[in-house]
């Protein structure tokens, strides 16, 4: 990005972001889920769009002077429908936890129940979790993985909801490696007389181009950020059955969390979808999930314990209880080798979301750099060495160089575009 009135007026902030600019550069992304958002993508977000203020919906303001952001979010909800074959939209969201609590707020009651994937077992804080604001307007119960096979049990799914009665069903994850099945949650809605909402964060990219199936077809609602697979902006987008569309808007705007759009976000939220629909973006999602299957076949090899034995999307989540090692102290080394991953609770973790036995990992950014299948082999060795000897601060120190050698060799999209 180029830079012309903040070296100048506030040079501590520029020097703050081209350092950030440059471990980006220098370090392998693989939190699955962080990306790298096209150049055309950011410049939106810093456009004067982010001036006006446009509380309300297109053609129906509180303020006047919106008829050029009136377009622009009509075309941002526009692509969104096209892309992922949804009746109604709305763009809004700042973020996927409003965007899911919206959708709360505008279909249940207080009090009333959700169903949801256990945060141990790879679901997400705003699905029900106990310190999340969702379980203290709304009674909350799990279902889990299954303690063997580390898979998503139907019918147990099932025999959960028959026996707990829900409202509201939610799938989706925020740590789980394989396929959902959105169909088999319809039938258990359907079968317990619950609403169903697909979580698809995580996944959206892959669903936007054929790689995931789409839930947008069974689902009554299907929430997702705009980053992370979809390679966009920061934000969010609630998609839904046109007759859930006028309670969701009210509780975006005026009755959920939120006021003032971000109409420069709406933009690029726009610019993303556009994106999103060319056969280059789904060259890309199917990228993301060879070069996934290529890094979990490495690290199985090595010897590593992978979460229901590998992985069918864009992430893998790691078992290191083989390996001697916590999950933070393998994510410190890395980061200190220049491989940035975090680290995360595994299913039937006996250990803490402070000091959990896994470590997470995906392959979006590396895929946006333009890596390969064979380019997994050195990243997956390198894993190997930094947990082989993690308190070796020379083998650290000569990793991190190795890997900013070979980083510079992929750019980065947004940067060296």
């Amino acid at each position: 990005m180029r830079y012309e009135a903040l070296p100048e007026k506030d040079p501590e902030i520029y020097t703050l972001i081209q350092k950030e600019q440059l471990r980006q550069k220098n370090e392998l992304q693989l939190i699955p889920s962080e990306n790298y958002a096209s150049k055309a993508v950011l410049e939106p977000l810093s456009s004067v769009l982010s001036n006006k203020y446009s509380e309300g919906y297109p053609g129906k303001r509180y303020y006047q002077g919106n008829k050029i952001i009136d377009m622009i979010e009509e075309l941002a909800i526009e692509r969104a429908k096209e892309l992922f074959g949804a009746e109604y939209v709305n763009v809004q969201p700042f973020s996927g936890s409003p965007a899911n609590l919206s959708v709360y707020l505008a279909l249940l009651n207080p009090g009333d129940k959700i169903l949801a994937m256990n945060l141990a077992s790879g679901g997400h804080l705003s699905h029900g979790s106990p310190v999340n604001i969702s379980s203290k307007l709304y009674e909350t119960t799990f279902y889990d993985v299954d303690e063997e096979t580390q898979l998503l049990d139907y019918d147990k799914i099932l025999e959960v909801a028959k026996k707990e009665k829900p409202q509201l069903i939610i799938a989706g994850a925020s740590a789980y490696p394989r396929i959902i099945d959105f169909k088999k949650f319809r039938e258990i809605a359907d079968e317990v007389g619950a609403l169903f909402m697909a979580d698809i964060a995580h996944i959206a990219g892959l669903v936007a181009t054929g790689v995931h199936p789409s839930p947008v077809p069974y689902a009554d609602v299907v929430t997702t950020t705009t980053h992370k697979t979809l390679r966009g902006p920061r934000g969010a987008i609630v998609m839904a059955k046109e007759k859930f569309g006028k309670k969701i808007n009210k509780m975006v705007f005026p009755g959920g969390i939120q006021a003032g759009p971000h109409n420069h976000v709406h933009a690029a939220k726009a610019v993303c979808f556009k994106e999103a629909s060319t056969p280059e973006f789904k060259e890309y999602s199917e990228q993301i999930v060879k070069n996934a299957k290529a890094l979990a076949n490495v690290l199985i090899e090595k010897g590593f314990k992978l979460i229901s034995g590998g992985t069918d999307n864009h992430l893998m989540l790691i078992d290191l209880r083989n390996k001697k090692i916590g999950g933070k102290d393998a994510a410190i080394a890395l980061e200190k080798a220049g491989i940035i991953l975090n680290y995360n609770m595994i299913p039937y973790d006996p250990s803490t979301p402070l000091n959990p036995s896994g470590i997470r990992l995906g392959t979006p950014a590396i895929t946006s750099r333009g890596m390969k299948e064979s380019d997994m082999t050195f990243i997956g060795e390198k894993i190997d060495e930094v947990i082989n000897s993690y308190e070796d601060t020379q083998v650290l120190e000569r990793i991190n160089k190795e890997v900013k050698e070979f980083a510079s060799k992929f750019p980065v999209p947004g940067i060296d575009d």
